[in-house]
């Protein structure tokens, strides 16, 4: 499936890379995520990809959990959302809420927030994807075994070809990320490296400039 990672049709979504979630000193650092990410090198990764879709005109939609201040609205129905309450956690306005360094949104990049783990559950993504007539998510970000399943779950079942970033992805440590790409993403998404995506953004060669022979 890689090879539908056209830049015409696809769209990159980078979901969650917020200080809270992977950085040291925010809300989750406990969970050795913030280690977990550094060993994926997934901010580097996830920069480059952002970097080579600007180039080619492909779509980059940021993904960012916010939540008011004391969480209201936030239903405590699971222990995650439990666990984003309790520790205060991605705050609109705080550190803790911000990209991490690197990845924020640039002109022309989109912005979804959303409260729960899937980035379309009653979010605005669907419709913008589908208004930038996008067929491929290339899905990035934390937590693999969370929301990115959540999202590339949800992205398959409404018709888009889900193919999600192997190092461009993370989420507290090996074993996780293992059950998250290849059992629980097993036949619902392509699963690529940073390396296979830069391929495919990769400039045409060959290509003459008018004047030039």
């Amino acid at each position: 499936m890689a090879a539908s990672i056209n830049p015409k049709k696809s769209a990159l979504l980078i979901q969650d890379l917020q200080n809270d979630v992977i950085s040291e000193g925010g809300a989750f650092a406990d969970s050795g995520a913030p280690a977990h990410a550094k060993s994926q090198r997934v901010v580097s990764h996830v920069k480059a990809m952002a970097a080579a879709a600007r180039r080619v005109g492909m779509p980059v939609i940021h993904i960012w959990y916010i939540v008011e201040k004391g969480a209201p609205g936030l239903k405590q129905n699971a222990p995650l959302f439990q666990g984003v309450k309790e520790a205060n956690a991605l705050v609109r306005g705080t550190w803790g809420a911000a990209p991490v360094k690197g990845l924020e949104a640039k002109r022309g990049d989109h912005v979804v927030e959303k409260m729960r783990m899937n980035g379309f559950h009653d979010t605005t993504l669907d419709t913008l994807l589908r208004g930038l007539g996008v067929e491929t998510l290339v899905i990035t970000g934390a937590w693999t075994n969370f929301s990115i399943e959540h999202t590339a779950r949800h992205g398959a079942d409404a018709g888009y070809n889900a193919v999600v970033v192997t190092d461009g992805t993370s989420t507290i440590d090996d074993d996780w990320q293992n059950a998250g790409l290849n059992y629980a993403l097993q036949n619902v998404a392509d699963r690529v490296s940073t390396k296979q995506v830069l391929a495919k953004l990769a400039p045409r060669a060959g290509t003459k400039r008018s004047g030039k022979k």
